[in-house]
């Protein structure tokens, strides 16, 4: 009997921590078309647009790695369910939000429940799962990470179109409320006996390190790069980053233990993890607003177009993961680094009389291209540190996606204000950059329509570039950093970064 309810636990704690990995990671990607209904509906300017997903973004980046090491010590289970609890009552009062500010304080909220939420999640599966069946459990977990991506923009067309914007926070309530009940009556309480204290000076550098840091590439245009305020921020940024460095590399329990940056492999990860969010997945926040405001569109039919990238990204990822057997990790995550670049190039030359399907050459490849980085991308943090070491991996690498998409974002939107104002003419000269920058015609007429997609499509190509570099970048460190014998030393047993110190440098084949 009490096996029994040991097996049926397992799987209940599997379908917890999917439910609310599905919840977190959809949240992600089913707010981007409901963007312009958002902005019609509070009123807000662009840069409250970069905030609805800067802030999430903020309050995961921040908050991994502390909620990671604070399970440990008070109980993963325990963890677990506040991030739900703080992550429904945010979502609600996402959905009441009446201001810009309301909403985005909500967001960053949501964004600290789902740390707490995602960084107990696989913590929980081991504990619950052992052998094979752990293969199974995180094999199954990882398609529901492939699944909310893959539908976000379905969904979220769907429910922004039928029912509303506020739709998208509502659905969380009762199916977070539904997840807690399952893990405090199905789930087992685990803990580590040995886990340090909470590193709070190094949680609060790096969080408002990258606060200040988002704030100045967001406010740049509008205060002026050189006010006292934007210049301050930055500097601030930078200083606070490198006290948080000083103190990672001094304190004996570091939230970033920045000892596994000496493994070639590991540091290449985090590189990738950054390039993709930094370059394809911040791009999204403009590729919506070009398609739903400029062309158009409405939140189910942009949701449609987006179809191509995400499904193609869902049924590739089990392939490339079958691929990483056989074929050099570095060869999956450089190759598909290059094809998230190509994608983004395939996708300029837009004009005021483009269609949508000048996007989808760009959407196929891109799709691709993100199956070939996620799949491997996860496993190779993991593979490359020691055991024990595990859990902070995943977490820093998690992390390094967040901080793309929050400084992604940021700074391609800032850019794409000043390409904006710097070109307008005409009556399109006196429009303010925040409102030029929304995707929606700010002057009534044909005509005007016509010169402001000239000007809009123009400065979005400009994004693309700039995009396609970073994605190009990303793809040459993979393939310089990457290393098969970091991951043989592992499974030897040596630390990759001792290995590396004695050995000669090498040239492999990709």
């Amino acid at each position: 009997m009490a096996r029994r309810q040991v097996e049926e636990h397992k799987w209940w704690t599997l379908t917890a921590v999917c439910v609310a990995t599905f919840m977190l990671l959809i949240d992600i990607t089913i707010v981007n078309v409901a963007l312009p209904d958002i902005s019609k509906s509070l009123h807000s300017t662009f840069s409250d647009l970069q905030w609805v997903i800067d802030a999430y973004a903020l309050g995961l980046a921040a908050l991994l790695l502390t909620w990671g090491s604070t399970s440990d010590r008070l109980g993963r289970r325990f963890i677990f369910v506040v991030g739900l609890g703080i992550f429904s009552a945010a979502s609600l009062c996402c959905a009441l939000s009446t201001s810009p500010l309301m909403l985005n304080l909500a967001r960053a909220v949501q964004g600290v429940g789902g740390a707490a939420m995602f960084a107990t999640s696989l913590a929980l599966l081991a504990s619950a799962f052992q052998g094979r069946e752990r293969g199974t459990a995180v094999g199954i977990w990882g398609a529901t990470i492939g699944a909310a991506v893959a539908i976000g923009p379905l969904v979220g067309g769907v429910l922004t179109e039928s029912v509303g914007w506020e739709s998208i926070f509502y659905i969380n309530i009762p199916i977070g409320i539904g997840a807690i009940y399952i893990a405090l009556t199905k789930v087992a309480e685990s803990k580590d006996p040995n886990a340090g204290p909470t590193d709070w000076l190094g949680l609060v550098s790096f969080s408002v390190s990258l606060f200040l840091l988002i704030f100045a590439l967001v406010r740049g245009n509008p205060e002026g790069w050189g006010s006292t305020l934007i210049v301050s921020f930055l500097v601030g940024a930078g200083v606070l980053m490198l006290l948080f460095v000083i103190v990672e590399s001094r304190v004996r329990y570091p939230m970033f233990d920045l000892a596994l940056f000496r493994v070639p492999t590991f540091t290449g990860a985090c590189i990738a993890a950054f390039a993709l969010s930094a370059s394809m997945f911040s791009l999204f926040l403009y590729l919506t607003l070009y398609i739903q405001n400029g062309l158009g569109y409405s939140p189910l039919q942009a949701g449609l177009r987006f179809l191509p990238l995400s499904l193609l990204s869902f049924f590739v990822a089990p392939i490339a993961g079958r691929l990483s057997a056989r074929v050099p990790i570095r060869a999956l995550m450089g190759s598909g680094m290059a094809l998230v670049g190509v994608a983004i190039l395939l996708m300029r030359g837009l004009t005021a009389s483009s269609g949508w399907t000048a996007l989808l050459a760009g959407f196929i490849v891109a799709g691709i291209g993100v199956a070939l980085v996620n799949a491997p991308l996860a496993s190779t943090a993991v593979s490359v540190v020691p055991p024990e070491r595990a859990g902070m991996g995943s977490g820093i690498n998690s992390t390094f996606r967040q901080v793309g998409i929050a400084t992604g974002t940021a700074g391609l939107g800032a850019l794409f204000q000043h390409l904006l104002s710097s070109r307008a003419e005409g009556p399109l000269a006196r429009v303010p950059a925040e409102a030029l920058a929304q995707g929606r015609p700010p002057i009534p007429g044909a005509a005007a329509h016509h010169a402001y997609l000239a000007l809009f499509t123009d400065a979005l190509n400009d994004l693309f570039l700039v995009a396609a570099i970073v994605a190009f970048a990303g793809a040459a460190l993979s393939f310089a950093l990457i290393r098969q014998r970091d991951f043989a030393a592992v499974q030897a047993g040596a630390p990759p970064a001792a290995a590396s110190a004695t050995e000669e440098p090498e040239v492999e084949a990709a």
